[in-house]
């Protein structure tokens, strides 16, 4: 009976054991399956690292593009801020050309009253009419050193851009056709533009 006993307690521990070394394998089973996939996915972060790393062509190639692309932007602003500031002078020298200009279109028909009364004189030596005379000529001064030049194009060819045809008539001896007659109304010249266009009669 002792030796049963005995016996079955051996049996007992044997068995303790090597349930024990299977508990224990089975751990040491489990990392050895995963040390191959943990390797599997180091070497594709690792793959994935150099793939998404540039190299140094394709770190210049980009540089040098993006450097165009500035250049182009630097480009344009520069032709822009050249336009403005052109734009700005032709601003201010035609308000110094043009400053005037309404202001001697509003002193033109003053100028014309003048030059009637001077034509309605029929006495030279009239101080009064002297003084218009006299009046007269500083106005014309005065008119020219503001760049104001009249438009008197008797015998010139007929130019629709200054003139104003008010009327056709025959050729005369020595007179072409589309020539400028006869002026009714003298014409004013701003610094090349038109003020008021000279009134004139045209040969047919």
């Amino acid at each position: 009976m002792q030796e049963q006993t005995t016996n079955s307690s051996e049996v007992k521990e044997e068995v303790k054991e090597n349930v024990a070394q299977e508990q224990n394998t089975e751990p040491q089973a489990d990392a050895q399956a995963q040390e191959p996939e943990a390797a599997e996915q180091n070497q594709e972060q690792a793959a994935a690292q150099e793939q998404k790393e540039p190299t140094v062509e394709e770190l210049l190639a980009a540089a040098r593009d993006e450097n165009a692309k500035l250049q182009d932007l630097y480009m344009r602003a520069l032709a822009e801020a050249e336009n403005a500031r052109r734009r700005a002078e032709e601003a201010v020298e035609k308000a110094h050309k043009f400053g005037v200009e309404k202001f001697a279109k509003n002193l033109i028909p003053v100028l014309d009253s003048l030059e009637k009364a001077l034509e309605l004189n029929t006495n030279a030596d009239d101080p009064m009419m002297q003084g218009v005379l006299a009046t007269y000529r500083q106005f014309v001064q005065a008119m020219e050193k503001s760049g104001v030049t009249e438009i008197n194009p008797v015998g010139e060819k007929f130019d629709p851009t200054q003139h104003q045809a008010i009327a056709m008539v025959p050729a005369q001896e020595g007179q072409t056709s589309g020539q400028v007659a006869q002026v009714f109304q003298r014409g004013w010249l701003i610094s090349g533009r038109v003020l008021r266009a000279a009134m004139v009669s045209v040969v047919q």
